[in-house]
C-alpha cells in the first residue's frame, strides 16, 4: 500500500511538473520562432515548416502558402525552416540552392541581402523581450504592484548592516545612484549583490547619509534550485505599511521594460562572475529545473504564477539566444557581422566548423544543466526523507 501510494504521488508530481512546464515554454517557443517568421515572411522568405518542438511530427496542417505547421514529440524548443534551408538552425542548403531557378532562388533566405537576414534572425530574440515587458506591464496594470516604503525598523546583531552602519528608523532612498522607493526593489538588488560593495543613501531624520554595505553571501535551496544570494540583515517594514499601487498604461509599460531589464542585468551579472571564478556554476539549470519549478509555480502561484515564469524565462531564452554561439541566433549574427566587415561570407567550410563547435557548447551546456538539475532533485529527495 505505501509502495503503490508512492507511485501515486510520484505519477502525480511528475504530471503536474510536466503539463506547467510543456505548457509555458510551448508559450515561450512559439512566440520566439513567431519572431523569425513574421518577419521572414514580411521579407518575401518562403517557409515550408513551423514546428513546435523537435523529433517526429504528431500533428499539423499546411497552410495556403505551403508552410507545414506542425507539433513535434519533443517538447524541448522548435524551428522555422526557411526556403533554401537545410535544417531548423538555418544552415544552407547549398545542393538545393544550386538547382534552383532565379525565381526561386529569390525568395530563399541565403539569397537575401544582410540586412534582411540579421533583422530575421534577431527577430526571435526581440519577440521574446516583448513578450516578457507585455506579461510583466499586463500583470502590474491590471494586479497593481505590491510596495513598502524602503525603510529599516530593525538591525541583526553582528550583520553586515550593522557593520555598514544602519539604524532603524533609516530610510533608503538610493543604491549606487539607483533611486529606491519600494523595500522589495531594495530586497532583489541586495540578493544579488553578495561580497559587492554598495554605496547606499539613507535618509535619516531629515539628514542624507551615504553607507558603503557589502551584503554578506548566504546559500539557499529555492524552487529554482541552489543560490548563493546577499544578505544585509535588516528588518523592513511590517504588513501594515504596505499597499498596492496602480498605474496607468504607459507606467506599467515603463516597469515592463525595468522588469525585463532587471533580469538581463542579473543574468549578466551572474555569468560574469561565473567567468571570473566569483559564482558556482551549479547554480545552472536545465529542462528538468524548469519542469519542476513550472510544477511549484503551478501549484502556489496558479495561472499568475505561471505568467510570471513565463516572462522570466522568455528573458533568459532571448538573452541565451544572443549570445555569440554558432548554433545559436546570436551566431549566427556574428558571422553576419564578419561578413559585413569582410564584404563577403565566411567560407561554408569556416561555417561548417563553427555549427559543429557551437553544437558541442549547446550540447554540453544542456548535459551539465541536467547533471545540476539532478543533483538538485537529489538533494531536494534528500532533504524530505531526513
Amino acid at each position: 500500500m505505501d509502495f503503490l501510494a508512492s507511485m501515486g504521488g510520484t505519477a502525480s508530481g511528475f504530471f503536474g511538473s510536466v503539463i506547467p512546464f510543456v505548457i509555458v515554454l510551448s508559450i515561450v517557443v512559439f512566440v520566439h520562432e513567431m519572431g523569425h517568421f513574421l518577419v521572414g515572411r514580411w521579407c518575401g522568405v518562403g517557409v515550408h515548416a513551423f514546428s513546435l518542438g523537435f523529433g517526429p511530427e504528431l500533428f499539423g496542417f499546411n497552410d495556403r502558402h505551403g508552410t507545414r505547421w506542425k507539433v513535434s514529440a519533443i517538447p524541448l524548443g522548435g524551428y522555422v525552416k526557411f526556403h533554401g534551408d537545410a535544417n531548423g538552425a538555418s544552415v544552407a542548403d547549398s545542393a538545393a540552392l544550386a538547382r534552383m531557378t532565379p525565381e526561386e532562388r529569390a525568395t530563399s533566405f541565403p539569397a537575401q541581402s544582410l540586412g534582411k537576414r540579421a533583422a530575421i534572425v534577431a527577430a526571435g530574440p526581440i519577440a521574446n523581450f516583448l513578450l516578457a515587458i507585455a506579461l510583466f506591464a499586463g500583470a502590474i496594470y491590471v494586479s497593481g504592484r505590491y510596495e513598502l516604503p524602503p525603510r529599516i525598523d530593525g538591525v541583526m546583531p553582528g550583520s553586515a548592516a550593522e557593520r555598514a552602519g544602519f539604524q532603524p528608523g533609516d530610510l533608503v532612498t538610493s543604491i549606487d545612484g539607483t533611486q529606491v522607493t519600494n523595500f522589495l526593489d531594495m530586497q532583489r538588488t541586495v540578493s544579488g549583490s553578495a561580497g559587492a560593495s554598495l554605496a547606499v543613501t539613507v535618509d535619516r531624520g531629515g539628514e542624507t547619509k551615504t553607507l558603503t554595505a557589502i551584503p554578506d553571501a548566504v546559500e539557499e535551496r529555492t524552487p529554482f534550485g541552489k543560490h548563493r544570494l546577499g544578505r544585509l540583515g535588516i528588518k523592513g517594514p511590517n504588513g501594515a505599511d504596505a499597499q498596492v499601487r496602480h498605474y496607468g498604461l504607459v507606467q506599467s509599460l515603463g516597469l515592463g521594460v525595468s522588469e525585463t531589464y532587471f533580469v538581463v542585468d542579473r543574468t549578466m551579472n551572474y555569468l560574469g562572475k561565473l567567468v571570473t571564478g566569483r559564482e558556482s556554476a551549479d547554480q545552472l539549470s536545465g529542462p528538468i529545473g524548469i519542469a519542476r519549478v513550472s510544477g511549484e509555480v503551478a501549484k502556489v502561484g496558479g495561472v499568475g504564477g505561471l505568467i510570471g515564469l513565463v516572462a522570466l524565462l522568455s528573458v533568459s531564452i532571448g538573452l541565451l539566444n544572443l549570445f555569440p554561439v554558432p548554433l545559436l541566433d546570436g551566431g549566427h549574427l556574428l558571422f553576419y557581422a564578419f561578413e559585413a566587415v569582410r564584404g563577403r561570407p565566411l567560407s561554408e567550410k569556416t561555417q561548417e566548423i563553427g555549427f559543429r563547435i557551437g553544437l558541442a557548447l549547446v550540447l554540453f551546456l544542456m548535459l551539465f544543466a541536467a547533471w545540476n538539475d539532478i543533483l538538485n532533485l537529489g538533494a531536494s529527495w534528500s532533504g524530505r526523507g531526513s
